[in-house]
């Protein structure tokens, strides 16, 4: 840059050294804006934000944890009938599924309701009673998810699948399993989709088992939660 040199009376052009030297450090500072916090205003916005965002999706993530608990409840009672059904078949015994209240111990046996879990054996004798030898627990379920109920037809406990793999049907006087309501706190309405709120499992005289989630359906069968 030119530089008048009062002594001379002339210009002198400053080499790039002295600028950066001399000039920069006076300059450079004032080129720098430092900001910290935030104003009430964005402050408020924010919050409104927030606010928003939890009016909306808190509702919505506990419908969905309701559902994921039915969901899961129901895909694991048809499960257990799908594997009692074909181990049936396979090894040409006995297998039984019912309720059990100690469904996770060593001496597990059939007792209680299916909200307090259920277990699959082998049940050699098909008395309902695991006791003889080789009458092993193939699966065991703990107790359901809180919120969450299993309500049988006249408070069936046990399923009995014949070693042809069909349904035994009704074992020393007592119903099997036929029917069953999984519901929770909302009861049976109608959910987002078009989906009930409960599940209903039914289970055929062979064995056969399916879940149904159609509010219409459930209720045409004369399905209902307690």
């Amino acid at each position: 840059m030119p530089h008048f040199d009062r002594s001379s009376g002339s210009k002198r052009r400053l080499s790039d050294t002295y600028t950066s030297l001399f000039f920069r450090p006076y300059i450079a500072p004032m080129d720098i804006k430092q900001q910290r916090g935030f104003t009430l205003y964005e402050l408020m916005i924010t919050l409104l934000v927030i606010g928003v965002i939890l009016t909306i999706g808190v509702p919505n993530f506990s419908e969905f944890t309701q559902n994921s608990r039915l969901t899961g409840t129901s895909n694991d009672l048809l499960s257990s009938f799908q594997l009692a059904r074909s181990e049936a078949a396979r090894s040409k015994t006995n297998i039984t599924i019912c309720a059990s209240d100690n469904s996770l111990d060593a001496n597990a046996n059939c007792a209680g309701t299916f909200n307090d879990g259920w277990i699959i054996f082998i049940d050699t004798d098909g008395d309902l009673n695991r006791a003889g030898a080789g009458e092993n627990v193939l699966r065991a379920h703990p107790p359901v998810a809180d919120g969450v109920t299993v309500t049988t037809n006249g408070g069936a406990n046990y399923f009995g699948f014949a070693g042809t793999g069909l349904g035994r049907g009704n074992v020393g006087g007592n119903p099997a399993l036929a029917t069953a309501m999984i519901c929770d706190a909302r009861g049976l309405d109608v959910a987002p989709g078009g989906r009930a709120t409960a599940r209903r499992l039914v289970a055929t005289a062979i064995g056969r088992a399916t879940i149904i989630s159609d509010l219409a359906m459930i209720q045409a069968a004369g399905g209902v939660c307690p």
